[in-house]
């Protein structure tokens, strides 16, 4: 027996000393291949480019998820986790090659200095932005920078003749990551959050404080092409619906040992309807939340299949201010459910949702099909759910492509809605501020006539000749294209908010989600008392 013991532990040093072996001569063949290229490639070679191509490469060997961010990209790649921004406070949109501010953030440094929604910045740092061709990533680059830095701008506002001059010092600008939090109907409220972020549970908190003031006696909480984020942030809003020391979600991985994370104080609304929402763009801890939910049978989801992501990824910073996000674990629901999708084929994994699609899964839930072994049990009622391709949810709702049609998705894919829509706005800001006073005003009062609908066709065209009017077409797409139209105006009236207080009459997960959540069916669906 000892000398078994002493033969095994022979072997596994042995083997710990080959792997040892072996990341070495890894180091060695690299750095050597380097230098033969150094010392004898035909042409000068740019060491900091092959490098960085041989790290993307590198990542792109070990998952889908693993990733190599340069040091340019890092700032805008934590802008959304981080949930904050340093900058001057501004939505923009570049129209016709000229820089509009679409809103000032409220508290931001330019909405103290009193820029307004309309306004067009023509100068920034002397240098002027007008009819220059300017990119997005270029307007960041000059007006994001270190906090209490200061740029100048030149300014010009309409029925001014005058061209304004500010100064703005930069600040700290939060990036909310819940859209709209309102009340549906008199019982039921909603909250649609887009990034598990640091500041999602503070912002949520906010919300269903609110809600529940307003008489809220549901919840739906809308995951819809929210793609993840912080794991932390999905178990501190897990924490809020779940209550009696619950696991929200564990985590391992070969060199991390099984992480636990459970919900821990006493939550807003563990008790109260509560739906999820999702699709197939809801990924990461859009699946931890919500197969949490489902596991404790605390709630229901509503929705399509999400994504299938269940890797765990942790920032590491390089010392030239890059970033890798490497995969370290593996996650898992509270039944158990490892809910990513297989990727060993990866040009499958890439074309995952297409083939979905393809297949006739985003029109009928029998076109989904999971074998046995994945199958799962819920914790209280044992309900059957699954793994290994994302959260199943409990009622399957169809893509609705009804009244899509390919002259509707053409001014839509061609930016013509936002670029009409802003135009419109800034022409008519002041007038519509004095017809419509308040959100509610314009919501019941706010319609598109035919002379409306006739400018907005003959601007589509004009923008691009292809693009001819398509009255089959239009008819086809007439209700939707009218209230994505009049969503675009709230949004740059208003906000986000107020978009989706408008958008939403055509979710039809949402809706069926409201058809469910205010009826026996929600009672009759299994979940624990």
């Amino acid at each position: 027996m000892k000398l078994y013991i002493s033969f095994f532990a022979i072997l596994v040093y042995c083997f710990s000393f080959s792997q040892e072996d072996d990341k070495v001569n890894s180091v060695r063949k690299f750095n050597e291949v380097m230098s033969y290229i150094n010392n004898m490639y035909v042409d000068e070679v740019k060491n900091d480019e092959l490098t960085e191509a041989a790290i993307v490469s590198l990542m792109e060997e070990l998952d889908p998820h693993s990733t190599y961010i340069s040091k340019e990209d890092v700032a805008d790649a934590n802008e959304r986790i981080n949930g904050n921004f340093v900058g001057i406070g501004i939505r923009f949109q570049i129209l016709k090659d000229t820089l509009n501010v679409v809103a000032t953030i409220p508290g931001g440094p330019s909405e103290k200095l009193g820029i307004l929604a309309g306004d067009k910045i023509v100068m920034i740092e002397e240098e002027s932005v007008a009819g220059v061709g300017l990119k997005n990533s270029q307007v960041r680059e000059k007006l994001l920078g270190d906090k209490g830095t200061k740029v100048k701008v030149r300014i010009k506002r309409k029925n001014l003749t005058k061209e304004l001059d500010f100064t703005i010092t930069r600040d700290v600008i939060p990036v909310n990551s819940v859209d709209a939090a309102y009340m549906i109907t008199a019982e039921t409220g909603y909250i649609k959050l887009n990034t598990f972020s640091r500041s999602s549970h503070e912002e949520v908190v906010t919300g269903i404080k609110k809600l529940k003031k307003a008489g809220m006696k549901n919840l739906i909480f809308d995951l819809q092409g929210n793609g993840g984020g912080l794991l932390y942030a999905a178990k501190y809003l897990g924490d809020e619906f779940l209550s009696d020391d619950k696991l929200i979600v564990y985590s391992e991985g070969r060199s991390q040992p099984r992480i636990d994370l459970n919900s821990e104080s006493k939550g807003l609304w563990e008790k109260g309807r509560l739906i999820m929402l999702t699709d197939e763009y809801s990924a990461s801890a859009s699946e931890i939340l919500s197969g949490a939910v489902q596991d404790w049978d605390r709630g229901l989801v509503v929705g399509r299949r999400t994504y299938g992501k269940g890797l765990v990824q942790r920032p590491i910073n390089l010392t030239d201010g890059s970033q890798i996000r490497l995969t370290i674990a593996r996650y898992y629901t509270p039944s158990g459910r490892f809910i990513q999708k297989p990727y060993d084929d990866a040009d499958s994994y890439k074309k995952d949702l297409m083939n979905r699609y393809e297949n006739g899964e985003f029109m009928s839930q029998d076109s989904i099909k999971f074998p046995d072994s994945l199958k799962h049990t819920t914790l209280l009622t044992e309900r059957t759910v699954y793994g290994g391709g994302g959260i199943m949810p409990d009622y399957f709702v169809p893509l609705d492509t009804a009244n899509i049609s390919d002259y509707f998705t053409s001014i839509v894919r061609g930016g013509h809605l936002n670029t009409y829509t802003l135009s419109y706005v800034n022409k008519n800001r002041a007038g519509l501020a004095e017809r419509y006073p308040t959100f509610e005003d314009f919501k019941e009062g706010f319609n598109m006539d035919e002379d409306f609908m006739k400018a907005f066709f003959e601007y589509v065209e004009n923008e691009d000749s292809e693009l001819t009017f398509d009255e089959e077409g239009y008819k086809e797409s007439e209700d939707i294209l009218k209230l994505r139209i009049k969503a675009m105006f709230a949004q740059n009236l208003w906000g986000y908010s107020e978009f989706y207080q408008i958008y939403n009459d055509s979710n039809e997960i949402l809706q069926k989600a409201l058809e469910i959540i205010e009826s026996k069916e929600y009672s009759k669906a299994g979940l624990a008392k």
